[in-house]
């Protein structure tokens, strides 16, 4: 696929949806950044979106200049960074159901970008959702210069998403002066990220273990065009 046939209206509107449902959708990112908008507010959770965006887009482009093609070779560093990544995932959950105020104070403070965009490597889904982009939307043979526009993309319509699940939880933040109420708030976020964490653990196979095409089947069943030559 070259950067024009990726360009064509089509092709743009299918990749498009497959990173609004990657990126949209509930899962680990999203959870935790719930839960910041609603004990930090947006403002200061802006830091941990553009981490997200900055971390996923900077993994696309890794998966397609060759580090794909290293977890493929070695499938035991996948399932090492899946279990250590669900390990933090649970320590992380702990750390929100524990949480009994809204303020700075008690609940420490909101991830950085550094931490945000580090903390990709070691969520399950940000890499079937990397490892998605590269081997359905450029397979090999197509010309370096799709990666840089896949990733870019991902950034432009993964940062809006993730706004959108921090500004949710920072309107609920006039709902949680209670403790009572906040306190049952962080215990469910807490649980859904660890549900999150279950289709990723057990239904999913390391994605690096499989060949492209089984890969490309695990994403999100979008319109994709296929084109020859």
């Amino acid at each position: 696929m070259t950067p024009e046939l990726l360009l064509a209206p089509d092709s743009v509107l299918a990749y498009g949806l497959f990173c609004f449902a990657t990126a949209g959708t509930p899962g680990p990112n999203n959870m935790m950044l719930l839960a910041s908008g609603a004990n930090f507010g947006f403002r200061k959770t802006v830091l941990h979106i553009l981490g997200i965006s900055s971390g996923l887009g900077f993994m696309v482009l890794a998966m397609g200049f060759g580090l794909g093609g290293v977890f493929r070779a070695y499938p035991v560093l996948h399932e090492i960074l899946r279990w250590v990544g669900a390990a933090y995932m649970l320590w992380l959950a702990w750390k929100i159901g524990t949480s009994r105020s809204v303020s700075d104070k008690d609940l420490g403070k909101p991830m950085t970008f550094l931490q945000a965009a580090a903390f990709q490597w070691v969520n399950p889904k940000a890499w079937a959702m990397a490892l998605g982009a590269v081997t359905t939307y450029a397979p090999e043979g197509s010309g370096w210069t799709i990666v840089p526009l896949l990733a870019g993309t991902f950034m432009l319509i993964g940062a809006p998403c993730s706004a959108a699940w921090a500004g949710f939880g920072q309107g609920l933040r006039p709902f949680l002066d209670r403790p009572a109420v906040l306190r049952t708030f962080n215990v469910t976020m807490a649980a859904l990220l660890i549900v999150s964490l279950y289709p990723l653990l057990v239904e999913h196979r390391p994605a690096t273990s499989t060949a492209p095409r089984e890969v490309a089947a695990e994403a999100p069943l979008l319109p994709v065009i296929r084109f020859h030559g």
